[in-house]
């Protein structure tokens, strides 16, 4: 193996234990492709192999991936459209013998009686640190802790009292991600004391929404992956965290607009009163 089968927005070169799958970066393929770049799919990450009859004189080359296998595939739970299956490759009819030569090829090098789910993630996630705007906060990711930084005009009365949040990879259990190609996308962290649980998301400080033009999915997703990677990896450790001290700059705008929420009812003389406090000692 080693040779390279393109079709429409990518190639895929076959190698002997492999698939690398790069991805065009033209106008018309999918912004998801265009952020994920190229991929490595081990065989052993591999389920099956099909090749059928596509539209408009085309046939599709599909790899399916062991549940469990891949992080990104994981995070999406079926939610992605067929035109952004990354596991997908569309190629001119003419191309069916040859597409069919590298599936028995891949077929032969598949356990016989089927891969059951994978132990661990077998296919890399992308590589923090990652970012992305959500409609209520701007969402980060280093590796080891995801930051949510609240914007006032998007964030409930809820978040903007709780705060800026940092979650530790250690004390997540999971991710939940919901494309905001439909109604209320989500991206949803999941804690290992399980508090919050059955908050509505937009109460929910461990959670971001997403909005039109916010939360994109080539943006979103990934950056899903990359969290949820990362605490597969940490399994059952702690690590401590330190403290972040706050620009007092910040510290002063959010007791203004705690102030106005306040004024507005929205917050109680006590709510009030011990938000201030919290927010001054972390000067």
């Amino acid at each position: 193996m080693g040779d390279v089968l393109a079709g429409s927005h990518a190639a895929w070169e076959f190698g002997s234990d492999s698939v690398l799958i790069r991805y065009e970066r033209g106008l018309r393929t999918p912004r998801l492709f265009q952020a994920l770049g190229e991929r490595r799919i081990p065989v052993e990450a591999i389920a099956g192999v099909t090749l059928a009859p596509g539209r408009r004189g085309t046939v599709v080359l599909q790899l399916q991936p062991r549940a469990g296998a891949d992080p990104l595939m994981e995070a999406a739970a079926g939610q992605l459209k067929e035109s952004c299956d990354p596991y997908r490759l569309v190629l001119p009819a003419e191309r069916e013998p040859l597409a069919g030569y590298w599936a028995d090829e891949l077929r032969g090098q598949l356990p016989e009686a089927g891969a059951g789910p994978a132990e661990r993630h077998l296919v890399a996630a992308p590589e923090p640190p990652l970012q992305f705007k959500a409609y209520d906060a701007k969402a980060s990711f280093d590796g080891t802790s995801v930051s949510f930084r609240w914007f006032w005009t998007g964030a409930s009365s809820a978040k903007w009292k709780a705060g800026d949040q940092t979650f530790p990879v250690t004390g997540l259990s999971g991710v939940e991600w919901r494309s905001p190609e439909v109604t209320e996308g989500y991206l949803r962290l999941q804690r290992r004391d399980g508090s919050a649980a059955g908050v509505p998301v937009d109460q929910d400080p461990a959670c971001v929404v997403f909005g039109l033009g916010y939360g994109a999915v080539h943006e979103s997703l990934p950056f899903a992956a990359a969290v949820l990677a990362a605490v597969r990896a940490a399994g059952d450790a702690a690590v401590p965290v330190a403290a972040v001290r706050r620009d007092p700059a910040d510290i002063a705008e959010r007791i203004r607009h705690l102030g106005e929420l306040h004024q507005a009812g929205l917050v109680t003389d006590e709510e009030f009163s011990v938000k201030k406090a919290e927010l001054l000692a972390e000067l």
